[in-house]
């Protein structure tokens, strides 16, 4: 495992995930953050604080904008 993906892993564990689903959180969002960095022509860095972003939202119970809860008409 990366040094990356360990600090990233440490990050998805203090927002509650075991062990295990922080790990491959991590990898997933490394790699999203690849393909938002490709697609959109931003840093790998700027993808991945946006994500993380997201997801401490997410835990927080908030939706950040652009995204709507389920069910809901946006």
């Amino acid at each position: 495992m990366s040094d990356e993906v360990k600090k990233i892993t440490v990050i998805c564990e203090r927002l509650g995930a075991s062990p295990e689903q922080a790990a491959t959180m991590a990898r997933q969002l490394l790699k999203r953050a690849d393909q938002l960095a490709a697609e959109r022509g931003i840093t790998r860095e700027t993808a991945l604080a946006q994500l993380l972003q997201i997801l401490v939202e997410g835990r927080q119970g908030n939706v950040p904008p652009g995204f709507s809860p389920p069910g809901s008409k946006q």
